[in-house]
């Protein structure tokens, strides 16, 4: 029990540091996608940590298997390299139970990657969906910030608001737009400055239109004084509707219950790579065990490289299969149970390898001697 223990402490917590650090890998990368987004007026900044955080359970059935696969071989490598696993075998702990109780902590983590796959994910994905959706459905006025110049869609042109009041109503409004072409050399400037301006729709609620109460409208073509100047009381704009949102969701929003009911192809590849994220996580441990058998001349590091690799290959095969069968290129009916086989057999081999490598000494030492 005091081995579990330390072996539970060791594994787990270099498994914690190592989830941590991808988590942060990918979390910068979506900031960085979404924080573009935002700059460019197509998203609210406030809303980004937000989806963010929905993202979060996501990121996590991604990156916990690796974690746990990369923290089994660091700590047995140290084991090995410390000759600390030479003492344990001393004490009569085989490999065989080094493998047992790994197994234990990857049962634990498999239920909680199955839970983040089947339930946690797809809900936190749904909210984030719901939110993106949300911003797309929002017009260029709905945008708009004080003291900020926000680019029109299409590159029209530019609006300003000093400020806005509790009714959402914009003040000192500052519009710019471009009217005519630049091929027919009839490319006019339009601006319109007015004290007030809000968002009003047409009676069937399909338009949308930017009214400005009590301004000047200038109109030419830059660099002639010829300029047509336009005092109003109330002036209209239409805004350009807002992007059509398809209303079907990304099926890693869709309900692992509404998957099952299913017989789309994409989505039955769907709900089998949910169903296939615990499972790998007992997998890797079988792989991870006798892969961290090393020399302490070689260091702890010494096959670090070529198990990533088998990992990758393993989940490139996994992502390979769901692909072709998204597509139709297989058949619905084929599942990912294969590849799974493939890799479980690659383990136990991994595990048998030592002893069968023990047999072939005695067996060539018996040779010897009788030779």
């Amino acid at each position: 029990m005091i081995i579990f223990r330390y072996l539970t402490r060791e594994i787990l917590s270099t498994t914690f540091a190592i989830c941590i650090v991808l988590l942060l890998v990918l979390i910068s990368g979506r900031f960085v996608k979404y924080l573009a987004n935002a700059l460019a007026g197509n998203m609210d900044p406030a809303v980004i940590f937000a989806v963010i955080g929905y993202r979060i359970p996501g990121f996590l059935e991604l990156t916990l298997p690796l974690a746990f696969f990369l923290a089994i071989l660091l700590t047995f490598g140290r084991l090995y390299v410390e000759n600390e696993m030479s003492v344990l075998k001393a004490c009569g702990i085989s490999e065989g139970q080094l493998l047992g109780y790994t197994l234990i902590m990857g049962v634990v983590l498999a239920v909680l990657v199955g839970w983040l796959s089947l339930y946690g994910s797809p809900a936190g994905a749904a909210k984030a969906e719901t939110i993106l959706k949300a911003q797309k459905e929002m017009t260029e006025l709905d945008k708009v910030s004080p003291k900020k110049f926000y680019t029109l869609s299409g590159d029209k042109g530019v609006t300003y608001a000093e400020r806005i009041n509790d009714d959402g109503e914009l003040e000192d409004v500052f519009l710019a737009i471009t009217a005519g072409s630049a091929e027919t050399f009839d490319s006019r400037l339009v601006v319109v400055v007015a004290e007030s301006g809000k968002q009003q729709r047409s009676e069937d609620g399909e338009d949308r239109f930017l009214v400005l109460d009590g301004g000047y409208r200038f109109e030419g073509i830059p660099g002639n004084h010829n300029y047509q100047i336009t005092y109003f009381e109330e002036y209209g704009s239409k805004l350009d509707p807002p992007q059509k949102v398809n209303e079907d969701p990304e099926t890693d929003a869709i309900r692992t219950a509404d998957l099952w009911s299913s017989n789309e192809a994409e989505l039955r590849a769907t709900l089998q790579w949910r169903l296939s994220t615990p499972f790998m996580v007992l997998v890797v441990v079988i792989m991870a065990v006798p892969l961290s058998r090393t020399n302490p001349r070689q260091g702890r590091f010494a096959k670090l490289l070529p198990a990533i690799m088998l990992y990758f290959a393993y989940l490139l095969s996994l992502n390979a299969i769901r692909g072709n069968i998204e597509s139709g290129d297989y058949p619905a009916e084929l599942t990912l149970i294969p590849v799974h086989l493939l890799f479980l057999l690659t383990g136990f081999f991994l595990v048998n390898s030592e002893r069968f490598r023990i047999v072939k000494r005695i067996a060539a030492l018996r040779r010897m001697k009788f030779s």
